[in-house]
């Protein structure tokens, strides 16, 4: 396997996402009645790396991503990247359990 081809492997999930993210990108344009061609240009990239954007294929860059979102108007939507992370809030709230209820039981000494 080759260096290039090892980065080709994605878990399901995330290609599954990626195209996803690309089918709602390209119902976006549509949905402008924008053209692949107007877009290309409004994002600076050529119709072949449009089409690519809207198929979910992973690697185009997250500027290209950026620049497409921003030649339709929905670029805040990348401010929602990451911004449920429920995961990484649970491993700070446990932590911050922990040391609760290690300073009661300092308290408690007093008591």
């Amino acid at each position: 396997m080759t260096k290039h081809s090892k980065a080709m492997v994605l878990p399901r999930k995330v290609r599954r996402n990626l195209e996803t993210a690309g089918e709602q990108i390209k119902l976006a344009r549509k949905r402008r009645s924008l053209s692949l061609e107007a877009v290309a240009e409004r994002a600076q990239c050529t119709k072949l790396t449009l089409m690519r954007v809207e198929k979910g294929t992973p690697t185009v860059s997250i500027g290209i991503y950026a620049r497409v979102l921003y030649a339709l108007g929905l670029d805040d939507d990348l401010l929602f990247l990451a911004q449920k992370d429920q995961a990484g809030q649970a491993l700070v709230d446990a932590k911050l359990m922990r040391k609760n209820e290690r300073n009661d039981e300092e308290y408690d000494v007093f008591d």
